[in-house]
């Protein structure tokens, strides 16, 4: 029994050492929340660092498809309007062919 009035009579002066302002309720529980908000919470700030490079890296990606879809829409304006280069590229890529021809695909290796 009289180590716990040792003990605590310690605790009171190390607590009293400490400034009034720490050991204040709103305080505490302010700093408790943001400690748990900072580092415990699902969305902690290692989380919204992650979702933040993801981010930049989905925004890069959006900017890439939107040149590419630029230039299929030039491409197909381009061949919608010029009929050579429409049966060129029918030839080429859909090995296509009049009635009276052959069409020989050579691969190279």
């Amino acid at each position: 029994m009289a180590l716990f009035f040792i003990f605590t009579a310690i605790m009171k002066r190390v607590i009293m050492r400490i400034p009034s302002f720490f050991r204040n309720f709103y305080f505490l529980t302010a700093f408790f929340f943001i400690l748990w908000l900072a580092f415990f919470d699902s969305n902690d700030l290692f989380m919204q660092a992650r979702l933040s490079n993801k981010l930049k890296e989905l925004e890069k990606t959006e900017v890439f498809y939107e040149e590419k879809i630029e230039e299929v829409k030039a491409d197909r304006e381009a061949l919608l309007n010029n009929d050579a280069l429409l049966e060129k590229m029918a030839r080429e890529k859909f090995y296509m062919k009049k009635e009276n021809e052959e069409v020989f695909v050579v691969v190279e290796e």
